[in-house]
């Protein structure tokens, strides 16, 4: 659980950077700031915020420190789309931030940053960076010696202008807290409001109902009428707001997936490579240069293997077997049977990891060498494994247990780590260096026994032949030369292809359903004209894309016509709702009971028990927020009037209200209250800041 846990964790900490929790919704604190830009003009303007620009150069930059600092510096796809969606949120919220900030006339003192530093409640990474591990505490001897040496560095030494943009980073995150703290400190929760969610939570409600479901009118009895829509448009106007401007367009695709001969050809490939696999003396090196995935070896138990045809056969051959060419998830592969031995099957362990930054080289040697250090307290006496695991350890999720991850099978852990656990043995303890930086484990306990393989497997992915692509190319090329202005559809039908449609795309969206790779699509989808069809073919994985756009909808409140088709439902459910409203008028006429009005609606009366405010779901039909407010807000044994809800036209009778018993602690509820007020609010602060900052976004340019 505890590297599994880390790896989550670690993931968190980059959503944290924009985020993490109350105070960096507005923090932006990697180590380079935004600069400004050495060129100028609108051309490298990829965003604007309360007329302030933001560059593409700076940017970029910034994305690519973000990878660097996650780790993740070579990722593509998805993942840099991520990157990117979080930095743009990074720059706007810093010049938000600084210009509420200004306005305030917020400052951090030098003697405040100092503070921070070498004060008597130093920040928590000083403390993480410099602390001496027998005492918890900041070593003033080192960091004296460390910010010694930054004075005399010179301004282009790597280290110096880390330090430089970790102390600024400090800065930014004192000055997001102070404007909280002046955001929020006036929130208020008095006892009313605490006792008004208690209530909310706890009173139950008992009562009997009466629905005529919209389901009971068919859809071809309704006929809507061009008022139907223009009044359900104008009550409901407000839920049509564009965040972004989105685009339509239809598509069809020719499709470059491998055909049966790419496959021969890639399973003769594979085949030729038995020979020298069979006598290779470095098997992890012959994966490393002929496999497509350049997995690890590693010891694995039966059903670990990946694949039930090498169970079968792996746990019962000789080191050095060879078995394949095989077809496996989309692949030709050879397994080697490299070695075999009787291992544990779980082992319990702890650790204590010692983080560092692939960014910098050098934080190795210094994790390594304090890794040594609360090693040797360990092996010593004098240094508690837990103590010093809930104080060091980066793996805050096993740390906090003093460093425990209980008990855990083969493929739990990073191959670095699982190797040291399950080849050591039973009270030692040991240090390995994996990709989150320096573990020193105590191994705890090994249970179990059982054979173990080490397999290495070389694989060689199917993938269409250039002749195959050449082919679906050439087809989706003569598709588009045969187009003209409007006659999009009627080309598909003759070449019998089925159209597509990609609806409402954002600006920035790099995949789309059925679409891989559609980023160049979308870009062009939002510099042409409704009507336009593309004057190239697109590559979207497997498939060559040729699309045409029809509609474009604006940023801002949509107009009738562009949500007309999304509404319909909605309309047709409110037309049945004026038919039923009526009968249902008509039931409770003269009606003193709702066993009455359930007689002439031709319905059924329906009992519910125990329903709160808070959670308003009608049991075995849905959330009712008008129907289940309405009963909160009557009185008992009386017949209401019919209602108008989401699913179709009710009338109840409320029989009783059960109130809980008194609240007993006002002053912790208030709190939690107060809190989740404090949380909500920082959001709901910073989308109106947002507003109010007229964010021009000119990413879908560049992107």
């Amino acid at each position: 659980m505890g590297i599994m846990n880390f790896l989550r964790e670690r993931m968190g900490k980059i959503l944290v950077i924009v985020i993490g929790g109350a105070l960096l919704l507005f923090i932006i604190s990697f180590a380079s700031q935004i600069g400004s830009s050495i060129f100028k003009g609108d051309s490298n303007k990829i965003g604007e915020v309360d007329g302030e620009k933001i560059t593409n150069q700076d940017f970029q930059t910034q994305v690519d420190n973000a990878k660097k600092q996650s780790g993740q510096a070579d990722v593509g796809g998805q993942l840099t789309a991520y990157f990117q969606e979080m930095v743009w949120n990074q720059q706007v919220s810093q010049i938000i931030l600084n210009k509420e900030i200004d306005k305030l006339g917020l400052v951090v003192s030098p003697d405040e940053t100092n503070s921070m530093v070498n004060g008597n409640n130093p920040d928590q990474q000083i403390v993480q960076y410099f602390g001496d591990p027998k005492t918890g505490k900041v070593d003033r001897a080192r960091l004296g010696t460390f910010e010694q040496q930054m004075s005399t560095a010179k301004a282009d030494d790597p280290t110096k202008q880390q330090w430089t943009a970790f102390i600024k980073q400090l800065t930014t995150n004192r000055l997001a807290q102070k404007y909280m703290s002046v955001a929020t400190n006036g929130l208020y929760v008095n006892s009313l409001d605490a006792q008004d969610d208690y209530m909310n939570r706890n009173k139950l409600a008992n009562f009997k109902y009466v629905l005529l479901d919209y389901a009971s009118i068919p859809d071809n009895k309704v006929t809507l009428t061009d008022d139907d829509y223009q009044s359900y448009y104008d009550d409901h106007k407000s839920q049509f707001k564009n965040k972004d401007e989105t685009r339509s367009f239809d598509y069809v695709g020719f499709n470059a997936a491998a055909s049966k001969d790419d496959s021969a050809a890639v399973k003769a490939s594979i085949e030729k490579l038995v020979p020298s696999f069979k006598t290779s003396t470095n098997d992890s090196l012959f994966v490393q240069v002929n496999a497509d995935t350049k997995a690890p070896l590693a010891y694995k138990k039966k059903g670990q293997l990946g694949d039930p045809k090498l169970d079968s056969v792996m746990f019962n051959e000789s080191n050095g077997f060879v078995y394949g060419p095989y077809l496996s998830a989309g692949s030709y592969k050879l397994a080697k049977l490299v070695a075999a031995k009787v291992g544990p099957d779980s082992v319990k362990a702890r650790h204590i990891l010692i983080q560092t930054n692939p960014a910098v080289p050098s934080s190795l040697i210094v994790a390594k060498a304090k890794a040594d250090s609360i090693k040797k307290l360990i092996q010593s006496g004098k240094g508690n494994f837990a103590d010093l695991a809930k104080q060091f350890s980066a793996d805050k999720s096993s740390g906090e247990k003093g460093g425990e991850l209980g008990y855990f099978g083969r493929g739990a852990m990073v191959p670095q780590f699982e190797d040291a656990a399950f080849a050591g043995k039973k009270g030692e303890l040991t240090t390995v260096v994996s990709q989150f930086g320096v573990h020193i484990i105590e191994i705890e306990d090994q249970k179990g026994s059982s054979k173990v393989v080490e397999v290495a497997v070389v694989d060689k992915a199917i993938t269409p032949s250039s002749k195959t692509q050449s082919l679906a190319y050439s087809k989706a090329q003569a598709f588009l030369a045969a187009l003209t202005k409007g006659n999009f559809d009627a080309e598909a039908k003759k070449a019998g292809l089925t159209k597509k449609t990609a609806a409402d795309v954002q600006p920035l969206a790099a995949a789309l359903p059925g679409l891989e790779s559609a980023r160049e699509i979308v870009r062009w989808a939002f510099k042409a004209e409704k009507g336009d069809f593309s004057d190239q073919v697109y590559d979207a994985g497997n498939l060559y894309i040729v699309p045409v756009l029809t509609e474009i909808k604006p940023k801002g409140t949509l107009p009738l016509d562009a949500v007309k088709k999304q509404i319909e439902p909605a309309v047709r459910a409110h037309a049945k709702a004026k038919m039923l409203l009526d009968k249902m008028t008509a039931a409770s006429n003269g009606s003193s009971t709702i066993d009455q009005v359930a007689q002439k609606a031709g319905a059924k009366v329906m009992p519910v028990q125990n329903i709160v405010f808070n959670n308003p779901v009608i049991p075995a039909v849905a959330l009712e927020y008008k129907l289940v407010g309405t009963i909160f807000g009557s009185k008992p044994n009386k017949v209401s009037k019919p209602i108008e809800g989401d699913h179709g036209v009710y009338v109840f009778a409320l029989d009783n209200f059960i109130n809980p018993a008194p609240l007993g602690n006002a002053i912790k509820q208030r709190e939690q209250i107060a809190q989740t007020l404090s949380q909500r609010s920082q959001g709901l602060l910073f989308d109106a800041l947002k507003d109010k900052a007229n964010v021009k976004d000119y990413r879908s340019k560049f992107l």
